[in-house]
């Protein structure tokens, strides 16, 4: 299997390649060369599996052979050993044929858990075998930074810088990145916005000499690793509620676009998907973009659910490659349009192939915290404002009825507690594992929106 980047003027690569590399030279994504199918009886056959099986048969095909079949379930079963459910995502009912999947089991109560700890195994095994180090970057709005942190942390070849925007994540997201005491981990507040922090790794990989100086690495979803750990959970909810046998649909809560790029992957590889919401907040770049095919930036807006509060969505870029026939030249040109001016205008042929794919939805504040209130009256359950964003987008653009609809849980709702107390009256708790957290000692650094900055500190205190 090679990996082509959207922008076409980068070298192919085989998946570990891809992998270590993230961002490619010429600013593109990775993607496959091709889509691996799998069988109707495959797929079948995968009811009653463990996640960690579904995983591996969905994983190993796009490795070619970077790593062998036994280390592969290793990593595999090393990266979800700590998950504290048996099925690792478990789907909880909210209506007849309602679920929310719970992607919040991992050690940080949010889905990039999954993502992160495997790719966290994977750079391990595959960097002792060659002797290397690597300097790790990544952009977070809240969740990434923490699982990122949590899946590298301690280990020898690597160090971890992740820039989160300073005074726009919550607490809890906050502490889960300041308060590790490993000496490879390096917090960095960046005075500005998630928008910005993504700007300032995109820049330093194209920084050519600052990149090969410190041998950056990426683990923001632009890793095509990151997004195929996060095809697998895909899989295991349909096949839970009926798949193949019948069409599964999913709303997901989306900022960068990753999560449900994921599940376009899944429905390329021959799962029966019959909707795919992308369910933004009031940053609906998204949204607009597939409601007017305008793909137009505006300033960001603080909001409840922060993960989401995004206005460049990485990923994005992925499926416009994708929905234009894998033609990099319109993909160089929406970017440097982008670039340019804030802005760029999809074709009406690809605007109509997203539309095939996706529909979209958004969720206001108010939509938030009464999704948040109905769901606990209803149904004694708590979610978190992102979730809700999830729950709402499926109840607004649900086809039919008699197709199992899955709004996809990102995180845990202790981690937006004021958010939550606020909509239901309900203050959640953090689990036993993180029932100190606001007793621990804090270490970041804050530094101003300024590459030279940035770049000067890393270089600094990179080992």
């Amino acid at each position: 299997m090679r990996y082509f980047s959207t922008r076409g003027d980068a070298p192919e690569l085989d998946f570990e390649a891809a992998m270590l590399t993230g961002l490619a030279r010429d600013g593109g994504l990775y993607v496959p060369q091709s889509w691996p199918e799998l069988s109707r009886k495959e797929i079948q056959d995968m009811a009653g599996e463990s996640y960690e099986e579904i995983a591996f048969r969905v994983i190993q095909p796009y490795l070619g052979g970077a790593f062998e079949d036994a280390t592969l379930r290793r990593l595999i079963e090393t990266a979800y050993a700590g998950f504290a459910h048996p099925a690792r995502a478990p789907l909880v009912q909210l209506g007849s044929n309602d679920w929310v999947m719970e992607l919040h089991r991992g050690g940080t109560l949010a889905f990039k858990d999954f993502a992160m700890k495997l790719l966290g195994q994977m750079f391990e095994e595959t960097l002792t075998r060659r002797g290397e180090r690597v300097t790790i970057i990544g952009a977070t709005s809240g969740d990434t930074g923490s699982a990122a942190i949590e899946a590298f942390r301690g280990l020898d070849a690597v160090d971890v810088f992740i820039l989160f925007p300073h005074g726009r994540v919550s607490e809890v997201q906050r502490r889960q990145m300041t308060t590790p005491a490993d000496a490879n981990v390096h917090a960095l507040a960046i005075e500005g916005s998630f928008d910005d922090c993504q700007a300032l790794v995109k820049s330093m990989f194209n920084d050519f000499a600052f990149r090969d100086r410190v041998r950056l690495a990426a683990v923001n979803s632009i890793n095509w690793a990151r997004v195929l750990a996060q095809v697998v959970y895909y899989f295991s909810s349909a096949v839970a509620v009926g798949a193949p046998g019948r069409s599964v649909s999913f709303s997901v809560p989306t900022g960068n676009f990753g999560d449900i790029f994921a599940g376009w992957v899944a429905k390329q590889m021959g799962l029966p998907i019959e909707q795919l919401i992308i369910a933004t907040n009031e940053n609906d770049i998204l949204h607009r973009a597939m409601e007017t095919g305008r793909y137009e930036v505006t300033g960001v807006v603080q909001t409840t659910s922060p993960s989401m509060d995004i206005q460049v969505s990485s990923n994005f870029e992925r499926a416009l490659y994708m929905a234009n026939g894998r033609d990099a030249g319109s993909v160089r040109g929406m970017m440097e349009s982008l670039r340019q001016s804030g802005a760029f205008e999809i074709s009406a042929d690809a605007l109509a192939d997203l539309r095939s794919d996706f529909a979209s939805a958004r969720a206001t504040e108010a939509d938030v915290s009464g999704t948040i209130a109905h769901t606990y009256r209803d149904c004694g359950y708590v979610l978190d404002p992102h979730t809700a964003c999830g729950v709402h987008a499926a109840n607004a653009r649900r086809g039919d009825p008699a197709t199992p609809m899955i709004a996809l849980g990102c995180a845990h709702a202790a981690k937006f507690p004021d958010a939550v107390e606020a909509a239901c009256g309900v203050r959640p708790g953090l689990p036993p594992h993180l029932a100190d957290l606001y007793e621990r000692d804090e270490r970041m650094t804050v530094l101003a929106n300024e590459l030279s900055a940035v770049e000067t500190h890393i270089e600094n205190m990179a080992r």
